[in-house]
């Protein structure tokens, strides 16, 4: 397929940027920043880019922040359809032994999957965790392996799961960057801001009873901008914390984990927020499903034009400080009829002089058909 070359240039202040870092009326360098805890890492959401790292790929425990998969399995399976929140789940003798954080529920009594899976995010219960496993997968092992595969085929090669509470067990793992990689899947599915807020809540159980029920993530309240997190404490794990947080366009994931206290590791995240926010910025250049204004052109098509449509968002990510400009560049191949809705046509592109910083196919907005013996018999009278 021959390609023509239509480039068009768009000047961008996208922000990519070095040098000195400002954060809470404070001036450091970057070599400065530290972290008080074992292993932490801070990402743009939008990108996957990491920021700050320390031992981010040490194998930890991480006590309740299992929960991030277990949630992702859960999210997973009401998007599929095959889950409702209004479906009623039962606790069974073995969901409503477990200790540690939980809602407390009544053995053999129903419960929304709904209220379940707000008592799981909000107050990290173990009890609903263990129910909606088994009313997902018939068994918790059963459950545990599906979330092994999961982290698989999110390229999590250093986190084992042993079970989906994250009480300690000897050979349960997983590291600070496999962390950030389950909670960024996690913060795609919606329904998890819909509870991730709440600060405080009664949970109301079939038999009349109450049990109050409060946010383990106090960030939600405290930080401007956290909307979301997943707390995780055990005496190996010691304290933990995955948490995201958004100012304008940019979305931040940080997760501290073994830190010595509960106090230690919001203040831990809340120094690592306000150190991204102060000095890096996300920033959407090209929308997905927007027409770009050249047409691909069609050879031997009964139109003789295609509108292209922008596949996939181009986002950019980095730092505050030097703006340089960035250009649009769009490549339109020559193609012949027919053509379908949805074809690659060419690709738009991001670049900053030779380097190219992102990219998305162009698609045929629409079918384009050949033409047929009579359409060339018209073109021909048409010309005389």
């Amino acid at each position: 397929m021959k390609k023509n070359f239509f480039v068009g240039i768009l000047l961008a202040a996208v922000i990519l940027f070095g040098g000195v870092f400002v954060s809470g009326g404070g001036v450091f360098a970057e070599e400065a920043l530290s972290c008080n805890a074992k292993a932490a890492i801070m990402m743009d959401s939008a990108t996957g880019t990491a920021v700050y790292e320390k031992n981010a790929e040490e194998k930890l425990q991480i006590a309740s922040m299992v929960k991030i998969m277990t949630l992702n399995l859960i999210f997973e399976e009401i998007e599929a359809g095959n889950l409702s929140y209004d479906d009623d789940i039962v606790a069974s003798e073995y969901a409503t032994g477990m200790g540690g954080s939980q809602a407390f529920l009544d053995t053999n009594s129903q419960y929304k999957a709904s209220e379940l899976i707000k008592s799981i995010i909000v107050a990290s219960a173990n009890d609903s965790c263990v129910a909606m496993a088994e009313h997902i997968s018939g068994s918790v092992p059963v459950f545990v392996e599906r979330m092994n595969v999961k982290a698989a085929e999110l390229g999590m090669d250093k986190t084992y799961f042993v079970n989906c509470t994250g009480f300690p067990a000897p050979n349960q793992y997983s590291c600070a960057e496999d962390v950030s990689i389950m909670f960024r899947e996690l913060i795609k599915h919606k329904g998890f801001f819909e509870f991730s807020k709440i600060w405080m809540f009664d949970f109301l159980h079939p038999s009349g009873r109450t049990t109050q029920l409060s946010n383990t993530n106090k960030l939600v309240r405290f930080y401007e901008g956290c909307d979301g997190g997943k707390t995780g404490f055990t005496s190996e794990a010691l304290s933990c914390l995955s948490a995201t947080a958004v100012r304008g366009e940019t979305r931040l994931i940080c997760v501290v984990m073994g830190a010595e206290s509960s106090k230690v590791r919001n203040s831990e995240v809340s120094k690592l927020f306000n150190y991204g926010f102060a000095n890096y910025e996300t920033k959407k250049i090209v929308n997905s499903g927007d027409c770009i204004e050249e047409t691909g052109v069609i050879k031997n098509g009964k139109q003789s034009e295609v509108r292209l449509v922008v596949k996939d968002d181009i986002v950019l990510f980095g730092k505050k400080g030097e703006c340089k400009d960035c250009a649009l560049e769009r490549v339109i191949f020559d193609c012949s009829a027919p053509v379908r809705a949805g074809q690659k046509m060419g690709e738009i592109r991001v670049v900053r002089g030779d380097e190219l910083l992102g990219s998305s196919d162009l698609l045929a907005e629409n079918d384009v058909d050949a033409k047929g013996y009579m359409d060339i018999v018209d073109d021909i009278i048409e010309k005389w």
